[in-house]
Protein backbone atom coordinates (compact mmCIF):
# COMPACT_ATOMS: atom_id res chain seq x y z
CA UNK A 1 0.00 0.00 0.00
CA UNK A 2 2.91 2.53 0.67
CA UNK A 3 4.27 1.40 -2.46
CA UNK A 4 1.50 2.55 -4.37
CA UNK A 5 1.18 6.12 -2.70
CA UNK A 6 4.72 6.38 -3.28
CA UNK A 7 4.13 6.25 -7.00
CA UNK A 8 0.85 8.17 -7.46
CA UNK A 9 3.11 10.55 -5.41
CA UNK A 10 5.89 10.45 -8.06
CA UNK A 11 3.32 10.41 -10.86
CA UNK A 12 1.62 13.76 -9.48
CA UNK A 13 5.44 15.18 -9.50
CA UNK A 14 6.03 14.59 -13.33
CA UNK A 15 2.96 16.05 -14.70
CA UNK A 16 3.63 19.35 -12.41
CA UNK A 17 6.97 19.15 -13.82
CA UNK A 18 5.69 18.78 -17.28
CA UNK A 19 3.75 21.74 -17.12
CA UNK A 20 6.32 23.82 -15.55
CA UNK A 21 8.35 23.07 -18.51
CA UNK A 22 5.44 23.60 -20.86
CA UNK A 23 5.00 26.86 -19.19
CA UNK A 24 8.34 28.64 -19.63
CA UNK A 25 8.52 27.02 -22.91
CA UNK A 26 5.44 29.04 -24.24
CA UNK A 27 7.17 32.41 -22.42
CA UNK A 28 10.19 31.65 -25.04
CA UNK A 29 8.14 31.22 -28.03
CA UNK A 30 6.03 34.92 -27.03
CA UNK A 31 9.20 36.91 -26.14
CA UNK A 32 11.09 35.75 -28.92
CA UNK A 33 12.67 38.38 -31.22
CA UNK A 34 12.24 38.50 -35.00
CA UNK A 35 15.83 37.33 -35.84
CA UNK A 36 15.92 34.21 -33.88
CA UNK A 37 14.33 31.85 -36.50
CA UNK A 38 17.29 32.74 -38.42
CA UNK A 39 19.71 31.95 -35.65
CA UNK A 40 17.43 28.59 -35.26
CA UNK A 41 17.22 27.90 -39.39
CA UNK A 42 20.80 28.75 -39.62
CA UNK A 43 21.68 25.96 -36.30
CA UNK A 44 19.06 23.42 -38.40
CA UNK A 45 21.40 24.24 -41.42
CA UNK A 46 24.27 23.58 -39.62
CA UNK A 47 23.20 20.29 -38.18
CA UNK A 48 22.25 19.45 -42.17
CA UNK A 49 26.19 20.26 -42.74
CA UNK A 50 27.56 17.95 -40.05
CA UNK A 51 25.30 15.22 -41.24
CA UNK A 52 26.61 15.93 -44.87
CA UNK A 53 30.34 15.89 -44.03
CA UNK A 54 29.84 12.40 -42.35
CA UNK A 55 28.03 11.50 -45.96
CA UNK A 56 31.27 12.97 -47.49
CA UNK A 57 33.94 11.38 -45.42
CA UNK A 58 32.12 8.22 -45.91
CA UNK A 59 31.60 8.60 -50.10
CA UNK A 60 35.68 10.04 -50.48
CA UNK A 61 36.74 6.86 -48.91
CA UNK A 62 34.71 4.49 -51.05
CA UNK A 63 36.14 6.65 -53.95
CA UNK A 64 39.29 6.89 -53.04
CA UNK A 65 39.25 3.18 -53.15
CA UNK A 66 37.79 2.90 -56.12
CA UNK A 67 40.13 5.43 -57.84
CA UNK A 68 43.17 2.77 -56.22
CA UNK A 69 41.74 -0.20 -58.14
CA UNK A 70 41.44 1.59 -61.29
CA UNK A 71 44.82 2.60 -61.28
CA UNK A 72 46.23 -0.77 -60.04
CA UNK A 73 47.50 -2.85 -63.05
CA UNK A 74 46.14 -4.74 -65.55
CA UNK A 75 46.82 -8.28 -63.61
CA UNK A 76 45.63 -6.89 -60.70
CA UNK A 77 42.06 -5.35 -62.28
CA UNK A 78 41.76 -8.82 -64.08
CA UNK A 79 42.52 -11.01 -60.65
CA UNK A 80 39.57 -8.71 -59.39
CA UNK A 81 36.79 -9.65 -61.77
CA UNK A 82 38.09 -13.55 -62.35
CA UNK A 83 37.84 -13.80 -58.42
CA UNK A 84 34.09 -12.55 -58.99
CA UNK A 85 33.63 -14.60 -61.54
CA UNK A 86 34.43 -17.64 -59.68
CA UNK A 87 32.28 -17.06 -56.50
CA UNK A 88 29.44 -16.03 -58.58
CA UNK A 89 29.20 -19.00 -61.24
CA UNK A 90 27.25 -16.14 -63.00
CA UNK A 91 27.78 -14.18 -66.25
CA UNK A 92 28.22 -10.45 -65.68
CA UNK A 93 28.28 -7.31 -67.96
CA UNK A 94 31.02 -4.80 -67.95
CA UNK A 95 28.61 -2.70 -66.41
CA UNK A 96 27.50 -5.13 -63.90
CA UNK A 97 31.23 -6.14 -63.45
CA UNK A 98 31.82 -2.36 -62.61
CA UNK A 99 28.99 -2.31 -60.04
CA UNK A 100 30.45 -5.42 -58.29
CA UNK A 101 34.01 -4.83 -58.14
CA UNK A 102 34.90 -1.19 -59.70
CA UNK A 103 36.77 -2.73 -62.11
CA UNK A 104 35.87 -0.08 -65.33
CA UNK A 105 36.38 -2.40 -68.73
CA UNK A 106 34.66 0.02 -70.77
CA UNK A 107 37.25 2.79 -70.04
CA UNK A 108 40.40 0.28 -69.86
CA UNK A 109 40.58 -1.69 -72.99
CA UNK A 110 43.33 -3.67 -71.89
CA UNK A 111 41.69 -5.20 -69.53
CA UNK A 112 38.77 -5.91 -71.35
CA UNK A 113 41.16 -7.51 -74.18
CA UNK A 114 42.92 -9.53 -71.61
CA UNK A 115 39.97 -11.15 -70.19
CA UNK A 116 38.38 -11.81 -73.55
CA UNK A 117 41.23 -14.33 -74.59
CA UNK A 118 42.04 -15.31 -70.53
CA UNK A 119 41.40 -19.18 -70.43
CA UNK A 120 39.72 -19.01 -67.06
CA UNK A 121 37.16 -16.49 -68.63
CA UNK A 122 34.32 -17.15 -71.35
CA UNK A 123 32.89 -13.78 -73.00
CA UNK A 124 29.89 -14.34 -75.39
CA UNK A 125 29.93 -11.12 -76.72
CA UNK A 126 27.80 -9.13 -73.91
CA UNK A 127 29.23 -11.23 -70.37
CA UNK A 128 32.03 -12.66 -68.86
CA UNK A 129 31.54 -15.97 -66.93
CA UNK A 130 33.47 -18.16 -65.53
CA UNK A 131 35.27 -21.23 -67.42
CA UNK A 132 36.45 -24.21 -66.05
CA UNK A 133 39.05 -26.75 -67.65
CA UNK A 134 36.35 -29.26 -67.00
CA UNK A 135 32.35 -28.72 -67.20
CA UNK A 136 31.42 -30.69 -64.55
CA UNK A 137 28.38 -29.93 -62.69
CA UNK A 138 27.97 -32.65 -59.82
CA UNK A 139 29.57 -36.00 -58.39
CA UNK A 140 28.48 -38.26 -61.09
CA UNK A 141 29.96 -36.39 -63.59
CA UNK A 142 32.99 -35.95 -62.06
CA UNK A 143 33.34 -39.84 -61.55
CA UNK A 144 32.80 -40.25 -65.26
CA UNK A 145 35.73 -38.04 -66.32
CA UNK A 146 38.07 -39.78 -63.36
CA UNK A 147 37.61 -43.45 -65.30
CA UNK A 148 38.23 -41.66 -68.50
CA UNK A 149 41.32 -41.04 -67.33
CA UNK A 150 42.96 -44.45 -65.84
CA UNK A 151 46.54 -42.96 -66.43
CA UNK A 152 45.54 -40.20 -63.51
CA UNK A 153 44.06 -36.87 -63.68
CA UNK A 154 45.67 -33.85 -61.77
CA UNK A 155 43.36 -32.38 -59.02
CA UNK A 156 44.68 -29.17 -59.75
CA UNK A 157 42.71 -29.36 -62.78
CA UNK A 158 39.37 -30.16 -61.01
CA UNK A 159 39.55 -27.98 -58.52
CA UNK A 160 37.45 -25.09 -60.26
CA UNK A 161 35.01 -27.51 -62.37
CA UNK A 162 31.98 -26.38 -59.62
CA UNK A 163 31.88 -24.95 -55.52
CA UNK A 164 32.03 -28.77 -53.65
CA UNK A 165 34.20 -30.47 -56.24
CA UNK A 166 36.62 -31.18 -53.33
CA UNK A 167 34.55 -32.38 -51.01
CA UNK A 168 32.95 -35.00 -53.79
CA UNK A 169 36.52 -36.46 -54.45
CA UNK A 170 37.01 -37.37 -50.51
CA UNK A 171 33.79 -38.42 -50.59
CA UNK A 172 34.82 -40.65 -54.17
CA UNK A 173 37.91 -41.25 -52.14
CA UNK A 174 36.14 -42.84 -48.52
CA UNK A 175 33.58 -44.54 -51.24
CA UNK A 176 36.86 -46.42 -52.24
CA UNK A 177 35.51 -45.62 -55.79
CA UNK A 178 39.00 -43.36 -56.66
CA UNK A 179 42.70 -42.81 -55.44
CA UNK A 180 44.39 -40.05 -54.37
CA UNK A 181 47.79 -40.35 -54.73
CA UNK A 182 50.58 -37.36 -54.31
CA UNK A 183 52.85 -37.11 -56.76
CA UNK A 184 56.62 -36.40 -55.47
CA UNK A 185 57.59 -33.79 -58.39
CA UNK A 186 54.82 -31.44 -58.02
CA UNK A 187 53.71 -32.68 -54.50
CA UNK A 188 49.61 -32.10 -56.21
CA UNK A 189 47.61 -34.74 -55.71
CA UNK A 190 46.22 -37.47 -58.84
CA UNK A 191 43.07 -38.72 -58.44
CA UNK A 192 43.08 -42.20 -60.09
CA UNK A 193 39.85 -44.75 -60.61
CA UNK A 194 39.58 -47.65 -58.51
CA UNK A 195 38.67 -49.50 -61.21
CA UNK A 196 40.24 -53.56 -61.61
CA UNK A 197 39.29 -53.57 -65.30
CA UNK A 198 40.82 -50.50 -66.16
CA UNK A 199 43.61 -51.08 -69.06
CA UNK A 200 47.05 -49.43 -67.66
CA UNK A 201 49.77 -49.12 -69.84
CA UNK A 202 53.06 -49.19 -68.53
CA UNK A 203 56.08 -48.02 -70.27
CA UNK A 204 58.93 -50.71 -71.19
CA UNK A 205 61.52 -47.92 -69.85
CA UNK A 206 59.27 -48.01 -66.56
CA UNK A 207 59.22 -52.00 -66.52
CA UNK A 208 63.01 -52.23 -66.86
CA UNK A 209 63.63 -49.89 -64.00
CA UNK A 210 61.47 -51.74 -62.24
CA UNK A 211 62.98 -55.11 -62.31
CA UNK A 212 67.08 -53.49 -62.21
CA UNK A 213 66.86 -52.16 -59.06
CA UNK A 214 67.82 -54.70 -56.40
CA UNK A 215 66.08 -54.11 -52.81
CA UNK A 216 68.28 -54.63 -49.87
CA UNK A 217 68.14 -58.40 -48.20
CA UNK A 218 66.64 -56.61 -45.14
CA UNK A 219 63.76 -55.50 -44.31
CA UNK A 220 64.28 -53.24 -41.83
CA UNK A 221 66.55 -51.33 -44.31
CA UNK A 222 63.54 -51.79 -46.66
CA UNK A 223 61.49 -50.07 -44.49
CA UNK A 224 64.28 -47.09 -43.44
CA UNK A 225 64.22 -46.24 -47.51
CA UNK A 226 60.63 -46.13 -47.55
CA UNK A 227 60.34 -43.67 -44.76
CA UNK A 228 63.17 -41.67 -46.25
CA UNK A 229 60.87 -40.91 -49.31
CA UNK A 230 57.87 -40.12 -47.35
CA UNK A 231 55.76 -43.08 -47.24
CA UNK A 232 54.77 -45.12 -43.91
CA UNK A 233 55.81 -48.86 -44.32
CA UNK A 234 53.11 -51.62 -43.95
CA UNK A 235 55.26 -53.55 -41.73
CA UNK A 236 57.92 -53.03 -38.88
CA UNK A 237 60.29 -55.84 -38.39
CA UNK A 238 62.01 -54.30 -35.58
CA UNK A 239 59.10 -54.56 -33.59
CA UNK A 240 58.07 -57.92 -34.27
CA UNK A 241 61.68 -58.87 -34.46
CA UNK A 242 61.97 -57.52 -30.33
CA UNK A 243 58.86 -59.10 -29.43
CA UNK A 244 59.75 -62.53 -30.68
CA UNK A 245 62.68 -62.50 -28.92
CA UNK A 246 60.69 -61.35 -25.61
CA UNK A 247 58.40 -63.93 -25.86
CA UNK A 248 61.49 -66.57 -26.42
CA UNK A 249 61.38 -66.90 -29.95
CA UNK A 250 64.38 -66.75 -31.81
CA UNK A 251 64.53 -65.38 -35.32
CA UNK A 252 64.98 -67.31 -38.16
CA UNK A 253 68.54 -66.76 -39.78
CA UNK A 254 68.76 -64.99 -42.20
CA UNK A 255 68.82 -66.91 -46.48
CA UNK A 256 71.58 -66.13 -48.59
CA UNK A 257 70.27 -67.79 -51.53
CA UNK A 258 67.40 -65.77 -53.97
CA UNK A 259 65.21 -69.03 -53.53
CA UNK A 260 65.19 -69.31 -49.70
CA UNK A 261 64.89 -65.55 -49.73
CA UNK A 262 61.62 -65.55 -52.10
CA UNK A 263 60.27 -67.84 -48.95
CA UNK A 264 59.72 -64.99 -46.44
CA UNK A 265 56.69 -62.71 -46.41
CA UNK A 266 58.35 -60.00 -47.36
CA UNK A 267 59.95 -61.42 -50.19
CA UNK A 268 56.35 -63.03 -51.44
CA UNK A 269 55.09 -59.47 -51.22
CA UNK A 270 58.03 -58.10 -53.75
CA UNK A 271 57.70 -61.18 -55.73
CA UNK A 272 53.95 -60.92 -56.16
CA UNK A 273 54.32 -57.17 -57.29
CA UNK A 274 57.22 -58.09 -59.65
CA UNK A 275 54.59 -60.50 -61.01
CA UNK A 276 52.15 -57.29 -61.69
CA UNK A 277 54.45 -55.58 -63.42
CA UNK A 278 55.61 -58.59 -65.94
CA UNK A 279 52.24 -59.17 -66.82
CA UNK A 280 51.54 -55.52 -67.40
CA UNK A 281 51.28 -54.89 -70.95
Amino acid sequence: MALQEQLDRFKKQQEKCQSTLSSIASSKVGSRKPNTPVVAANASANGRNSKTGVKFSSDTERLQQINNIRKAPVGAQMKRVIDLLLETRQAFTPEQINEACYVDMRANKDVFESLRKNPKVEYDGQRFSYKAKYGLKEKSELLQLIRRYPEGLAVFDLKDAYPNVMEDLQALKAAGQIWLLSNFDSQDDIAYPNDPKANIKVDDDLKQLFRSIELPRDMIDIEKDLQKNGMKPATNTAKRRTAAQIDGVSSKSKSKSKSKRMKSPENQADHSIFRSFSNLK
